[in-house]
């Protein structure tokens, strides 16, 4: 290994010599001082790797040196060593966020723990989970094989994202790829599994909770007239980008349940969204409510009447509350509902739709900027992360939990990071999406896509007698033969949606109580 350098700073570190020949034995390098304001100069004009800190010396205290050490160098690791454990110098030194500490008299193998702890520990912690990873990959490869309902489906997602996440905190490209490929095999025989019982589930065969029952089957039985209820609606919400904020939520909430749910197709904001507030499928929504619905080919916003849908919903369930619906399309929207949010502790139902994530999504294929920042899942959810953090929807999530709501989390669908184009052919009214179309003789790839020649069947409307619907498989987007290779470089590795995927598809449901 490098050469390890320690500053050693204690007003009696001839006592110590045994301590430090121990270090030395071990190839570790040790400089060694007798008071705070060597240790400032030393800190200043050499780079140590961690120092080790007595608290009680004469003249600048252990904790007035460390101030001072972390003003010069903010990341260097300080381990303070004190006689005793009062509770104020305690709370000092954590505050100063110091590595460690430990109680005189200290033994060789204390100090030699605790640099393995703060020196050692990304290599131990990337040693061990290359190591779990490889075992379970192989367990992973058998599941892919017999997985055959969407609750082993969800599991299996569920799984992959877990070392998705944990493989992205240590640096082995090598191990990534292996998950890269492994999802991509997932995601193949995911869109077999879905031509194969989707048309089943939505005629009410097994069906798992999709968009249009979720909020019957799951949202409807969490409303209490005693507790209010936040329901939460970010619009694109992967369920690995749900897991990059989950730990500053459970600052404030107490998960109760995660869910996941299935999307219904197409895996889009008009038809999905739409869905869960009508509680409807798309074909049951046009009929019944033809001056709120617009097909693909319709002019004017497609999601312009989700109060009125829920509205209707709320009715036909038979649900005597007080509810009240918001849509939060930019940051001044979300903060005056954040400004004005304990209006909202009388209502039963308090529902947010958040379009952030939507936002982010499409400014990723339109903007340079985006691109760079969102140039694969590890740096799209970070992005969302940055994003919740510094959002109005924390402030209304916070302000929730004050005023005792219970608190609801999910999303309509998910996106994909497409990178394999797919050719397609259509006449002029044939839809724009890129991960699904509609439309009258549509020519295709069938091997990338799950086609669907009668819309009635899956429930969807059918634009002229002879519509049919497509939608891409895996990271497939379709792409026209016109202009097909800057057609190809703009949209490749864009997220996009619409189409058939584990992170379109299997999107999270998260009920949480206030702490």
């Amino acid at each position: 290994m490098n050469e390890i350098k320690i500053l050693w700073v204690d007003d009696e570190i001839e006592l110590l010599k045994p301590h430090i020949l121990f270090l030395e034995k071990k190839n570790y390098m040790v400089s060694t001082c007798q008071s705070g304001n060597e240790a400032i100069e030393e800190a200043r004009d050499h780079n140590f790797d961690i120092v080790f800190l007595d608290e009680n010396m004469p003249g600048l205290t252990g904790l007035e040196t460390l101030s001072e050490i972390k003003s010069i160098k903010p990341t260097l690791p300080v381990v303070m060593i004190t006689k005793s454990e009062e509770e104020y110098i305690m709370e000092e030194a954590i505050g100063s966020k110091i590595a460690d500490y430990l109680i005189k008299p200290v033994n060789p193998n204390q100090i030699l723990l605790s640099l393995k702890k703060n020196l050692d520990h990304s290599r131990l912690v990337s040693e061990k989970t290359t190591s779990n990873y490889q075992q379970e990959f192989r367990k992973i490869a058998m599941d892919l094989t017999m997985v055959n309902s969407y609750e082993e489906w969800i599991e299996l997602y569920r799984k992959l994202i877990y070392w998705e996440i944990e493989l992205e905190n240590i640096e082995d490209s090598g191990m990534t790829e292996i998950l890269e490929s492994q999802k991509s095999e997932a995601n193949s025989q995911f869109g077999k599994f879905i031509e194969k019982n989707y048309a089943g589930w939505v005629n009410g065969d097994d069906a798992p909770v999709m968009s249009h029952t979720l909020f019957k089957e799951l949202i409807s039985k969490e409303i209490d007239k005693k507790v209010p209820t936040l329901l939460v609606v970010i619009d694109n919400l992967r369920y690995d980008q749900w897991k990059a904020f989950e730990g500053t939520v459970t600052n404030y909430y107490k998960k109760r349940t995660e869910t996941p749910y299935i999307s219904i197709l197409p895996t889009a904001t008009q038809y999905a969204r739409n869905a869960i507030f009508s509680g409807l499928m798309p074909s049951e929504m046009e009929r019944m409510h033809p001056k709120l619905w617009k097909n693909d080919t319709d002019s004017g916003g497609k999601n312009l009447h989700e109060a009125d849908f829920l509205k209707d919903q709320i009715r036909r369930l038979g649900l005597s509350i007080n509810w009240e619906y918001h849509k939060i399309s930019n940051l001044k929207s979300g903060k005056q509902l954040a400004q004005n949010f304990k209006s909202q502790k009388d209502n039963d139902l308090t529902v947010v739709v958040y379009n952030f994530v939507d936002m982010l999504s499409h400014s990723k294929t339109e903007m340079e900027v985006v691109k760079e920042l969102a140039s694969n899942d590890k740096a799209y959810r970070s992005l969302t992360l940055s994003w919740f953090k510094n959002s109005p929807l924390l402030d209304i999530i916070q302000q929730a939990q004050q005023l005792g709501f219970k608190l609801i989390i999910t999303t309509d669908h998910g996106t994909i990071n497409v990178k394999n184009p797919s050719k397609v052919i259509g006449d002029r009214d044939t839809s724009l999406n890129l991960r699904y179309k509609t439309g009258r003789s549509l020519s295709f790839n069938e091997k990338e896509v799950y086609s669907e020649r009668n819309p009635k069947e899956i429930h969807l409307p059918t634009i002229s007698m002879s519509s049919s619907f497509i939608f891409a498989k895996n990271d497939h987007f379709f792409a026209y033969p016109n202009n097909y290779n800057h057609y190809v470089s703009y949209y490749k590795n864009s997220y996009q949606h619409g189409g058939v995927s584990l992170e379109e598809m299997i999107i999270p449901y998260i009920v949480l109580t206030p702490k």
